[in-house]
């Protein structure tokens, strides 16, 4: 099991969260690498966890299905548990977004392409469509009359 995690100072909002329905499915977006012959992937890897795809040779399915270049093994990931959303705290801690249940791969690095959503501390205010792509996001909140942030923001894949 592989889990994504995150570490970020929150300001004035909580519970973030990639907005994910099946409706408007969010893309997790990872580097790859194969678990047999090492190689990484040269490009970024998208999936999302409504969908799922055939493995080849097996009667299984999985979110994400995907063939080594170059020792040509198939293998496989799915989105077991997620999305969590990650509460404002006073220390910042590690947080677990996802897990994922990888089969001859692991997931290197991730990208956070795509939207998220939060909602205000004290007034509930929600915020949709935020980007972390930049590594940090500002807004107003008109209830509280207060900026809030997100920022320094700490993506981890490592075993769950």
């Amino acid at each position: 099991m592989l889990s994504l995690t995150l570490t970020a100072e929150l300001e004035g909002v909580t519970s973030l969260k990639p907005t994910d329905t099946e409706e408007n499915p969010y893309y997790y977006t990872f580097k790859v690498q194969c678990t047999s012959c090492r190689e990484t992937h040269p490009n970024w890897v998208s999936f999302n966890r409504f969908e799922e795809h055939e493995i080849p040779g097996s009667r299984g399915e999985a979110n994400f299905v995907w063939k080594c270049r170059l020792c040509t093994k198939t293998h496989s990931a799915s989105i077991t548990s997620g999305p969590n959303t990650y509460e404002v705290q006073e220390k910042k801690n590690a947080q677990k977004i996802i897990e994922m249940d990888c089969r001859g791969l692991e997931f290197i690095e991730f990208k956070p392409d795509g939207e998220w959503e939060a909602k205000g501390v004290e007034s509930s205010t929600p915020f949709s469509g935020i980007d972390l792509l930049e590594g940090e996001w500002y807004d107003y909140d008109e209830k509280s009359n207060e900026e809030v942030s997100i920022k320094e923001l700490k993506w981890t894949v490592g075993r769950a």
